[in-house]
């Protein structure tokens, strides 16, 4: 190995059934915004995980059973050193979706932080465990090796205080029962990628909403390129309704299903969280290209397709709305992550419901993905922007460990 070989910072992005992995390269200045490296293991806890990775085709592979996590995890490394072939890791950076209301900046990982992060557990339920998971084993194994937290919900910590607190007692205020926002590493580098795309005074003032469509989903209302609004709050629950999840709903209900129907808090939870949203009203699929090939159908799945994805879209135009008044008016609506850069008919629908705003779109520009979706005549400016979450992680990561 020759000693001037650029040292990598290896991204891990840890949910509860994948592990997404990036390797970019750490020379002088910034990382670059394409990874040289990545990859994911998914279907972990499943019958049929599987490794994928750049010029590696995906395939099958044997986790165990007793701990999937843990196997994942090695796998991931092994394939990382042989991929490195020798040459030097700086750090590893961790997408950590929940700092509380301690961490908004990026930290390196010690055992004192680690036992913060895991307070936070009952915040994120879904991802926290697992980004601490791989940081627990990496400690334990690398000791040498920084490690720096990158959080979700760090971007939103300019919110202002009438848009953090929940219409509960000072109590709760004081015991940390607020709004925290969530995709905060996704927003953060759109803010970014509009302040080179336009210029940071211009994009800095432009109304700007920028929707993160996912499996997950969320908006954000950004002023100065800063959050000031967004619609998860407390939880990953709130706000947009979701692959799974229900997004806002009335607390009323949860009391219903818990005293009059009998749930236990584990069934509710598991019906928030993973029984709900599109697939709950479907009753077919999570996934939006699924459901879009089917809601033509003359049949009860092709019913149940169609609500789905009308409540789908109902709720993001009424955020978006929301949002809007916020703001004092919209100047510029950005649409990201899988939903929002992959699926013109999503982004048709919802600005065709926003052409109250002064929202209208290029049908040949958003079927083609184009950046910049708007006509000529649209008030408002309609873009889709690829989001880039690891690398915002590996940024902060090269900047910690310098």
């Amino acid at each position: 190995m020759a000693t001037n070989d650029p040292p990598f910072i290896l991204v891990l992005n840890c949910g509860s059934s994948s592990i997404k992995f990036a390797l970019f390269e750490a020379g002088a200045g910034e990382p670059a915004r394409r990874p040289a490296w990545n990859g994911k293991v998914q279907g972990i806890g499943g019958p049929d995980p599987d490794f994928g990775a750049r010029d590696v085709p995906v395939v099958p592979v044997p986790l165990d059973p007793a701990h999937p996590y843990r196997a994942a995890l090695q796998l991931i490394r092994e394939h990382t050193l042989r991929w490195l072939a020798g040459r030097p890791l700086a750090a590893v950076a961790h997408r950590v979706v929940h700092g509380g209301s301690k961490y908004f900046a990026p930290v390196r990982v010690d055992a004192q932080v680690l036992a913060d992060l895991r307070s936070y557990v009952p915040l994120a339920p879904l991802h926290q465990p697992f980004a601490l998971e791989a940081i627990e084993i990496l400690l334990a194994e690398r000791p040498d090796l920084p490690q720096v937290a990158c959080f979700d919900t760090g971007f939103h910590h300019t919110l202002p205080r009438v848009e953090q607190m929940l219409p509960l007692s000072w109590d709760a205020w004081q015991r940390g029962l607020r709004r925290y926002g969530f995709h905060g590493l996704s927003y953060e580098y759109i803010a970014a990628a509009l302040a080179e795309r336009h210029g940071r005074e211009e994009a800095g003032r432009a109304r700007t909403v920028v929707a993160h469509l996912g499996s997950g989903a969320s908006l954000c209302a950004m002023q100065g390129l800063e959050s000031v609004a967004t619609t998860m709050g407390f939880s990953a629950l709130d706000g947009l309704m979701m692959g799974t999840r229900t997004g806002a709903l009335d607390p009323g209900a949860v009391l219903y299903l818990m005293e009059i129907e009998k749930l236990s808090l584990a069934q509710v939870g598991r019906a928030l969280y993973h029984e709900s949203g599109l697939l709950g009203i479907s009753g077919l699929s999570s996934d939006v290209r699924v459901l879009l090939a089917r809601e033509d159908e003359d049949s009860e799945a092709g019913e149940r397709c169609r609500a789905a994805l009308q409540l789908y879209v109902r709720r993001i135009v009424r955020e978006i709305g929301a949002l809007a008044a916020v703001l004092g008016g919209l100047d510029r609506l950005v649409f990201t992550a899988g939903v929002g850069e992959h699926q013109p008919a999503i982004r048709a629908r919802v600005c065709d419901a926003l052409a109250w705003l002064g929202v209208e779109v290029d049908e040949a520009a958003n079927r083609a993905h184009a950046a910049r979706i708007g006509t000529s005549e649209s008030r408002v400016d309609v873009a889709v922007e690829p989001t880039n979450e690891e690398w915002v992680a590996a940024r902060d990561a090269a900047r910690l460990t310098a």
